[in-house]
């Protein structure tokens, strides 16, 4: 059985911890850039709408049969994107994000790998992706953690996945 709550997790170069409203300034930077936004839409969020959405999300689902993890990914003594997984039983849905200064250096790669991996440990046998088709380097990611095309889709984006 699953833990309620979202257990922090390390990898070589990346802490992740337990969302925490706290982090909603820092994190506002991270993610102040639009270009995060080209494939899912939207635009960046103020540090006052994340505080909202992160206290959402921290108080977790109203469905007592899913769990919301979200992780902050910090390296050294900067938060540089974030990690989460939509569990339900055995199965979860992840995503990742890093910040545009951070990328290119493999940390959502690392992260994606160290969360599939940290799922494992949790009793997940199933995690899915959802990868809109012209995101190569969300593609990439999502193959380097083990996942792969199942020619699903949902909501234009491709389904890929990992059974463990």
């Amino acid at each position: 059985m699953s833990p309620r709550a979202p257990e922090p997790f390390a990898t070589p170069r990346l802490d992740a911890l337990p969302l925490r409203v706290e982090y909603a300034d820092e994190m506002a930077a991270v993610l102040a850039d639009p270009a995060l936004h080209t494939f899912t839409g939207g635009e960046p969020e103020t540090a006052e709408a994340l505080r909202a959405r992160y206290a959402r999300q921290t108080a977790g689902s109203p469905d007592p049969g899913e769990l919301w993890w979200n992780w902050v990914l910090r390296s050294g003594d900067a938060l540089v994107g974030y990690v989460q997984a939509t569990v339900r039983g055995d199965r979860a849905e992840i995503a990742w994000v890093v910040g545009v200064p951070w990328q290119g250096r493999g940390y959502a790669g690392e992260a994606a790998r160290g969360l599939v991996e940290h799922l494992r440990g949790s009793g997940v046998r199933t995690v899915i992706a959802h990868i809109h088709p012209e995101h190569a380097a969300s593609a990439s990611v999502a193959a380097g953690a083990g996942l792969a095309r199942t020619g699903e889709w949902e909501d234009g984006e491709e389904r890929w996945g990992l059974g463990l």
